[in-house]
């Protein structure tokens, strides 16, 4: 399974340039919990970094800083951990789990943004898998059953 297959292509992008106010609305108008900071770069929007919304909790409302004296860019991680297209997800989770990372841009051979997968997509995408590995054990049970009663 390649995580190009299973990635969310309609990714939500800033420029580091964001105010922190704009990046919060959003946020909110996407419903979702983080942004991916692109360059614009002749092939297409590259990820050079990655902001949630907890960032903005802890670096900026926590401290009390003004949301619209700060962008994205002073508080964004910077070279976020990318999983290629073509990437085993079973790998790209490894590599998530030792960077201590929930969300990965993925890109294609040019760096260009395409996608995003998160956690929370191959728990999904897993536990599909594990429902019919089920399925599969019961049905050759029940199988078994029919063809050799007692």
């Amino acid at each position: 399974m390649s995580v190009g297959e299973y990635c969310n292509r309609e990714v939500t992008v800033c420029s580091p340039d964001t105010s922190i106010s704009e990046a919060a609305r959003l946020m909110r108008q996407t419903h979702v919990g983080d942004l991916i900071v692109i360059e614009e770069t002749g092939p297409g929007n590259r990820p050079i970094g990655i902001v949630t919304d907890r960032d903005l909790v802890i670096e900026v409302l926590a401290l009390d800083i003004d949301p619209d004296v700060l962008t994205v860019g002073d508080i964004m991680s910077t070279q976020p951990v990318t999983a290629h297209e073509n990437e085993d997800m079973l790998g790209v989770l490894a590599r998530m789990r030792r960077a201590g990372v929930r969300r990965v841009p993925v890109v294609d051979e040019e760096d260009v943004l395409i996608g995003l997968i998160t956690l929370d997509d191959m728990l999904e995408l897993f536990h599909e898998g594990l429902d019919d590995m089920m399925w599969l054990i019961r049905n050759e049970i029940e199988h078994e059953q029919q063809e050799r009663p007692d």
